[in-house]
């Protein structure tokens, strides 16, 4: 008798009655599993290594979601709203300045929050369209906002909305480099960006502290010792 292809596999998605909704724990299995790995180790944690954790195979893992884009669109689509939403709420801020700083600190908290929402804020998917959907739509609402502080006086003329992606950028780096040896040092790196954006005499939050000597050589050791993947093993 011929085996199914995915005999083996440990998820118990067998053909019949329950089919459907063993495929829908499955799939529940398996974007649980991806976003703890993603928030944890970043993006490039491995499609056969979510699998191990979900405790489905590599088929299984397939049939749910049949490219690595698929998997992206479906973990990150309640992360995407959320960041469009932070756009809707500094709109409607009556200060746009207010409004500007607060967006900053919300989305540079998402990321941090979030190594592999970091990381997606940071790059772009054009096969995952649905994320890539959500992220324009976003995007143009900050266009928006970056109009509004400048015509309060307190965004600076030159501020161009390639700086918030050189942020983003800048603030991924720095949550993956300082880990939990330094974890509250992307809020500096946030306080003196908006120093940086801000014209000269604007109110600002109050910074936060550098972090401690010890804690930011903590930060620099970890970044010269190999990262433990996912499943403990070196990377």
């Amino acid at each position: 008798m011929d085996l199914p292809a995915d005999a083996t596999d440990p998820s118990g998605e067998q053909p019949g009655p329950g089919l459907r909704a063993d495929a829908e724990r499955n799939r529940e299995r398996i974007l649980a599993a991806a976003r703890g790995l993603f928030a944890s180790h970043g993006l490039g944690v491995s499609m056969a290594c979510i699998a191990r954790a979900a405790g489905v195979g590599k088929a299984t893992l397939s049939r749910r979601f049949a490219t690595r884009e698929e998997l992206l669109n479906a973990v990150f689509a309640d992360r995407m709203d959320a960041y469009a939403a932070a756009v809707a709420e500094a709109l409607a801020d009556p200060d746009a300045w207010h409004g500007f700083v607060g967006y900053v600190e919300a989305v540079c908290a998402m990321q941090a929050a979030d190594r592999g929402f970091a990381e997606v804020l940071a790059m772009t998917f054009p096969a995952a369209k649905a994320l890539e959907k959500r992220r324009a739509a976003a995007y143009h609402g900050f266009l928006d906002l970056i109009e509004r502080a400048k015509a309060t006086g307190r965004l600076r003329a030159d501020f161009s909305d390639r700086d918030m992606i050189i942020l983003l950028m800048a603030n991924a780096g720095v949550i993956a480099a300082t880990g939990d040896a330094a974890p509250d040092t992307w809020r500096r790196l946030v306080g003196q960006m908006l120093r940086a954006y801000a014209t000269p005499g604007t109110d600002l939050p109050p910074l936060e502290p550098a972090p401690a000597p010890t804690a930011l050589y903590r930060a620099m050791v970890r970044l010269t010792r190999p990262a433990p993947g996912p499943d403990g093993d070196l990377e």
